[in-house]
């Protein structure tokens, strides 16, 4: 009953063989995921992925495998499984009308918001549903989940549905990006060339065509004559920006992330989420026990590396601008003075935005980060990156 399944993954790129199906047939016949959802996901997973790279695939085959599931209704899941209505009920998303939105004003500014947040803790007592005070679910309240307030503390809400608030805590689960994506285009790779500077290394070779050529005419026998490959010797630090709107942009820049893994030798990326703080990782499955401390970042890689930005710049200006304005932790220092360290370590930057540039003047971050890099900020495009790489190489 699961080859559809098995079949599926083999389309969207997962290297599954019939031995690792069969493990996972193994396992469903062991009884190690009965009636249990979450338990079948990791058996699956566990079974039949062996490369952390194509967790993002699996996850899209088996989305794509077991589409319609959900749309069994509540009534059906509880005539056939005696378990109570409110355990499985998610409290649904207020609708407000335009009018209703108009009305709801902002407390007054970031401390503010913040301060009145740690009275409100202090005060309430229990679960709160609708209203526009107090911490919980489907209402106006700057604080809370499921409910509409432009300018609040998103709290307990599992996924970003108007993406408006000034501070998440929430803990998300974001990917890494994939390297080995297959490009739509090479012209990204050759916007990249732009900073080309050769070097032989002798770590991989090449065949010497006019050298072999030569060596046979001279010899009277076939003589192979090789010579070091030629690579970009070009030092590149990269930050990516992963998770809440940056969701839009995966696609391009995975392609984006994927040409340049191709065309650096010397490369080096990190992921963040939103703005720079004091913390970055490599892998968005461990971010918050494996972090990188920025200041061993800077301590690490010399002012000779380039150093690019990839992300849409789009937050809440406190997330630049505050100590403790950071999305989902409280930053000691703001994330302007961790941007203008990184400027000062690497004095060839770059920021990459994947976000069209005919709209950067509607978002007040994006007028901050490029004011903070001092223009040096280029839309993602062909004719984007190439410019930019012309800027990094002069």
């Amino acid at each position: 009953m699961f080859l559809p399944f098995f079949d599926t993954l083999r389309r969207e790129g997962v290297p599954v063989t019939l031995r690792e199906y069969l493990s996972f047939l193994d396992g469903m016949a062991a009884g190690l995921a009965t009636y249990d959802v979450e338990a079948f996901y990791y058996l699956a997973r566990t079974t039949m992925v062996k490369d952390e790279r194509h967790l993002d695939r699996f996850d899209r085959a088996f989305a794509t495998a077991f589409q319609g599931l959900e749309a069994i209704t509540l009534d059906q899941v509880l005539e056939a499984v005696d378990i109570p209505g409110d355990w499985l009920e998610k409290l649904a998303e207020k609708n407000l009308t335009d009018a209703e939105k108009a009305e709801i004003e902002a407390l007054g500014g970031f401390d503010k918001l913040m301060e009145t947040l740690k009275e409100r803790l202090k005060e309430q007592q229990g679960r709160h549903q609708g209203g526009n005070k107090w911490i919980g679910t489907a209402g106006t309240s700057p604080f809370g989940a499921y409910g509409y307030n432009p300018e609040g503390v998103r709290i307990g809400q599992d996924t970003s549905r108007h993406r408006r608030a000034v501070k998440v805590w929430d803990k998300r689960e974001f990917r890494n990006l994939d390297d080995t994506v297959e490009l739509g285009t090479r012209n990204i790779k050759v916007a990249m060339k732009r900073l080309r500077r050769w070097a032989r290394d002798g770590a991989h070779d090449e065949l010497d065509l006019d050298g072999t050529i030569r060596a046979t005419a001279e010899h009277g026998y076939l003589d192979v004559k090789t010579r070091p490959e030629r690579r970009n010797a070009v030092k590149v630090i990269l930050f990516l920006d992963v998770g809440g709107s940056m969701d839009d942009h995966v696609k391009v820049v995975e392609e984006l992330f994927s040409a340049a893994r191709a065309e650096f030798k010397h490369l080096e990326y990190y992921y963040f989420h939103n703005c720079l703080y004091e913390g970055v990782w490599r892998d968005n499955r461990r971010r918050w026990d494996a972090q990188t401390p920025t200041w061993e970042v800077l301590n690490t890689y010399g002012p000779d590396y380039k150093c690019i930005f990839v992300g849409d710049a789009s937050m809440s200006p406190y997330e630049i601008a505050y100590p403790g304005g950071a999305n989902e932790h409280w930053n000691a220092e703001a994330g302007q003075t961790w941007l203008q360290r990184a400027r000062s370590q690497w004095p060839e930057h770059l920021w990459i935005n994947p976000v069209p540039e005919k709209y950067w003047g509607y978002t007040q971050s994006i007028a901050m980060i490029r004011e903070i890099f001092e223009d040096r900020m280029v839309p993602m495009t062909l004719e984007g990156i190439e410019r930019g790489m012309k800027t990094l190489g002069r």
